[in-house]
């Protein structure tokens, strides 16, 4: 695979945009990754946490095949603190 350079949220299709170091563009369907993975409140919150705050290790993570392990781990930046 070619190294991902950069990516971005874009709000208005509901997807991650990746550019890799050849040119090549590649777009992440955010709603679908949640329907997939999403299937709890804190796994939601997790997704969009990534999504908004780092797109790029979310498009790693999706492309990689480690996002189901990533949630799997509890992490917790998506939920609100008291």
């Amino acid at each position: 695979m070619m190294k991902l350079l950069s990516c971005r949220f874009n709000m208005d299709t509901n997807r991650v945009e990746a550019r890799f170091e050849d040119g090549t563009t590649l777009a992440i369907d955010c709603i679908a990754i949640e329907d997939e993975y999403g299937s709890t409140p804190a796994q939601r919150a997790e997704l969009d946490w990534l999504l908004y705050n780092k797109p790029l290790e979310y498009a790693q993570l999706v492309l990689g095949g480690e996002l189901e392990h990533y949630l799997s781990l509890g992490c917790d930046h998506g939920r609100l603190e008291d």
